[in-house]
């Protein structure tokens, strides 16, 4: 199992708010729905939009470029079950957002 590895501070990332990172050489979508923070990953799978610059609506981010939403809590599309990007583990220590990638 892989560890947690910090990756922002908890205030760079207000409630409502989406924000592209690297975790490692992975690139994922760190979310703030309501105060809870979630991460997916990066890249829209319908044509590789970049989720982390979406609008966040609730806990469903809707990508930019062809307002594909995405549910932050677990990466499933609304519309479609079948389509979903990779969700993470997420947790805040001490002021710092952490995610791991299983």
């Amino acid at each position: 199992m892989t560890e947690f590895v910090p990756v922002i501070a908890e205030s760079e990332l207000p409630p409502g708010a989406c924000k592209e990172v690297l975790v490692g050489d992975r690139a994922v979508a760190l979310c703030n729905a309501g105060g809870e923070i979630h991460a997916i990953g990066n890249l829209c799978p319908h044509r590789g939009g970049p989720l982390g610059q979406g609008m966040l609506h609730e806990k469903l981010v809707i990508c930019p470029w062809h307002n594909w939403a995405f549910d932050v809590t677990t990466g499933v599309s609304p519309d479609n079950p079948e389509l979903k990007t990779p969700h993470y583990e997420t947790k805040v220590e001490q002021g710092q957002v952490l995610v791991r990638l299983d």
